[in-house]
């Protein structure tokens, strides 16, 4: 004969398969890498002793300010995520929670994606070099040579261009494109000198922050991702192109208005 369980009872028994699948998903690995604010460098600068940007073939400016392209740092492609840490970073201002495959490659090796990073960054830096040098009209005996260690991807492009730009001529008038500031940024370019948005833009301001820049260079595109959670001392100037980005540096040291925000 069945007894008849009592509703506490009851609820309590039907409780336990329950808890037994919360905790199994709290420590059950998930498909998602949670990003921190990484390094930043500056690439009028060295990075490890060597010089980010060399130049021959043309005369290069000496040069003052900063230009500090910026990072994310991920939980790494074979690393375990559970739902805590999920949980944990989508409540955190200072990490974030994004799908692994949109930080890697899906299906590959970890040996694989730190190639497949090389080389997104190895292109990175032959687009950025021929955009800046078509933005300035240089002969093709210029050869630019980019070294950026611990990095890859391609969001460094916009970055690079700047660099090489603001070492060949500056502002245009004999004076620097920071105007001495710490300006730092992000942005995918291709050869026509069109920036393309990236990721993780609202942790790439705080790092950038962090490092002492005042101004941050964002795709215009992600102008709102980056207003959510933009650290107080920084100011966001939007940008489309590398074109746009000399003319609003420019505009930012002349301070006569004319730059944009967003």
């Amino acid at each position: 004969m069945l007894s008849r369980l009592t509703r506490p009872k009851a609820v309590a028994v039907c409780a336990v398969p329950v808890v037994a699948l919360l905790a199994t998903a709290v420590f059950a690995p998930l498909p998602f890498s949670v990003a921190q604010p990484g390094l930043t460098a500056n690439v009028l600068g060295e990075k490890k002793g060597v010089p980010v940007i060399t130049i021959s073939g043309a005369p290069v400016r000496d040069t003052s300010g900063q230009l500090r392209m910026t990072t994310i740092e991920a939980t790494g492609p074979d690393a375990s995520v559970s739902l805590g840490d999920v949980l944990g970073g989508w409540f955190a201002t200072d990490r974030a929670v994004m799908p692994r495959d949109s930080v890697y490659p899906s299906g590959n090796s970890v040996e694989e994606i730190e190639r497949h990073n090389a080389d997104e960054m190895k292109k990175s830096q032959d687009t950025a070099t021929e955009a800046a040098l078509s933005y300035l009209h240089e002969k093709d005996d210029v050869k630019v040579t980019l070294k950026l260690a611990d990095v890859g991807g391609p969001s460094a492009g916009l970055l690079f261009s700047l660099g090489i730009v603001d070492k060949l001529d500056g502002d245009g008038s004999g004076g620097d494109l920071t105007g001495g500031r710490n300006i730092a940024g992000t942005g995918t370019i291709d050869a026509d000198g069109k920036v393309g948005a990236v990721g993780g833009v609202s942790l790439k301001t705080q790092a950038a922050r962090r490092d002492g820049a005042t101004v941050f260079l964002v795709p215009k595109a992600e102008c709102t991702e980056a207003k959510a959670e933009l650290p107080d001392g920084l100011r966001l100037i939007p940008v489309t192109s590398l074109a746009g980005a000399v003319d609003a540096l420019v505009a930012l040291d002349a301070g006569k208005g004319g730059v944009p925000s967003c």
